[in-house]
């Protein structure tokens, strides 16, 4: 899976909050929401390269393009996290955990609730 630039990522998101697809009037008016004000070349520029990149796709709906993500947001990030796990750690993820707590990114809560998760309790979400 191709990674998602910064402002395609931003779309991404927009359209996974918006149920996994989206019209280009309401991905502008949710862009708007976040107080994001881009030019229509530049969401469409944009909208194209993540069609290229195969995360989503386009259907007509009358005149109008309906861009639904070909992947979900779960699924984008989990083969994020691997590839960034394998770049930068090496695939060591006890130095990526260990990275996180030692720049207090990972809170004593949040490695509770791991711990819980390891031991079969489950994750609160």
């Amino acid at each position: 899976m191709q990674q998602a630039s910064d402002s395609e990522l931003e779309l991404m998101k927009v359209i996974w909050d918006n149920g996994g697809s989206a019209l280009y009037a309401e991905i502008t008016a949710l862009l708007a929401e976040k107080g994001m004000i881009w030019t229509k070349n530049t969401i469409i520029t944009l909208l194209s390269r993540l069609v290229d990149k195969k995360l989503l796709k386009t259907s007509k709906i009358g005149h109008r393009n309906q861009y639904t993500a070909i992947v979900t947001a779960a699924e984008y990030q989990s083969t994020q996290t691997e590839s960034f796990l394998d770049r930068i750690y090496e695939g060591n993820a006890k130095g990526l955990v260990t990275t996180l707590i030692q720049k207090e990114l990972l809170s004593a809560d949040d490695y509770q609730e791991l711990k819980k998760f390891w031991q079969g309790g489950g994750m609160d979400e």
